[in-house]
């Protein structure tokens, strides 16, 4: 298993650690839990170590045509100095991985995939491009910081940087004297950057950014407390709502496709699932008792029929109630009511517009 550039300052931490596509990393620290980091990035500020994120570089004359035949979205919206999220799917529109894609130019982009499916990505790239194109795996040379919350913007500041960034824009800048990439970014629904470092800078960054959130009564948080966040927005996550089995257009992540570009990978599939119109649907629920939905289990209607299966499911810090992600048959709405087959029992639930607490991602 493979440990983050930061795994020194988790251990001495004690945080509670796990495999994250096989990645050891932090799921929450003692003394305060996930509850606790949940509600940091909800209502002051959060850093998180997400460093198993992969990290791929391509580059050569064409490389943005290249991608953009390949990857759902049309980098052709976004200028330099921007990120996109994208997708990248295989021919019947399963997704292999969904991923940003910052801009620097025309010949020079920079993928941030997921951790266990960085190699499949690159492999899926080399495999079809063009002699000109160098594509680069470049997961243990960079680390991945992210600060997030309401006053992550005054965190930034603090360290003599410019916070006032477009959502999804990026910049190069330096922070203790080590070149990072700032991005307007983040994966829990609040106001957010996210810092990439050199491998061997990414503890000196981590130590001026626990420094910086000090006085705002910041938390370093773990990827459970991520969890709860990303899924009370409805956040994707891959292997989850995402997967070769489920493509874009079930997962409701249709508006991260360019439907205008000549083709991309998955394309056929995609735009026949879209005009059958038929396929599952993800929704948001929100338990109307104890009940706490966890991923695979079922959800019926009043006859007991099976209508879907939850992708995801937690307890909610914000609203203290279990909530779920779930791809449902297409017939049901905001407000109607299922169940959820809790290990046994039938838990009410009630069918929720997403997201489930305010986005104020921008």
């Amino acid at each position: 298993m493979k440990n983050s550039p930061l795994a020194d300052k988790h251990h001495a931490l004690n945080a509670k650690m796990a495999d994250f596509g096989g990645w050891l990393m932090p799921i929450e620290y003692p003394g305060a839990g996930v509850l606790a980091e949940h509600s940091a990035v909800r209502e002051r500020v959060g850093i998180f170590d997400v460093s198993h994120l992969g990290k791929v570089s391509v580059k050569g004359e064409g490389a943005l045509e290249f991608l953009n035949s390949i990857f759902t979205n049309d980098l052709n919206r976004i200028e330099d100095g921007q990120a996109q999220y994208t997708l990248h799917c295989n021919a019947s529109g399963g997704v292999i991985d969904d991923l940003i894609v910052y801009r620097n130019s025309p010949t020079d982009l920079f993928l941030i995939p997921n951790a266990a499916n960085t190699s499949s990505v690159v492999a899926a790239l080399l495999e079809v491009a063009p002699a000109e194109i160098e594509i680069v795996n470049l997961h243990e040379k960079f680390g991945v910081i992210a600060v997030q919350g309401p006053k992550s913007k005054a965190v930034i500041e603090s360290l003599g940087l410019n916070p006032a960034m477009d959502y999804m824009a990026f910049e190069h800048v330096e922070i203790s004297g080590k070149p990072v990439i700032l991005c307007r970014t983040g994966y829990t629904g609040e106001h957010g950057y996210e810092i990439v470092p050199r491998w061997e800078d990414a503890s000196a960054v981590w130590d001026a950014l626990i420094n910086a959130i000090a006085p705002f009564d910041g938390l370093v948080c773990g990827l459970g407390a991520r969890d709860t966040l990303r899924t009370e927005m409805g956040y994707p996550l891959h292997g989850h709502e995402l997967t070769l089995e489920i493509t874009p257009v079930q997962a409701s992540a249709a508006w991260a496709i360019g439907w205008d570009k000549p083709s991309f990978s998955g394309s056929a599939s995609l735009v026949a699932q879209r005009e059958a119109g038929k396929h599952t649907r993800l929704r948001a629920l929100i338990s109307q008792d104890r009940g706490i939905p966890r991923a695979g289990m079922q959800v019926k209607n009043a006859q007991g029929e099976v209508v879907g299966e939850v992708t995801s499911g937690t307890f909610s810090p914000s609203l203290k109630k279990g909530i779920a992600l779930a791809l449902i048959n297409p017939e049901y709405k905001v407000g109607d009511e299922l169940t959820i087959d809790v290990r046994g029992r039938d838990s009410v639930a009630i069918i929720a517009k997403l997201p489930l607490v305010t986005s104020n991602v921008r």
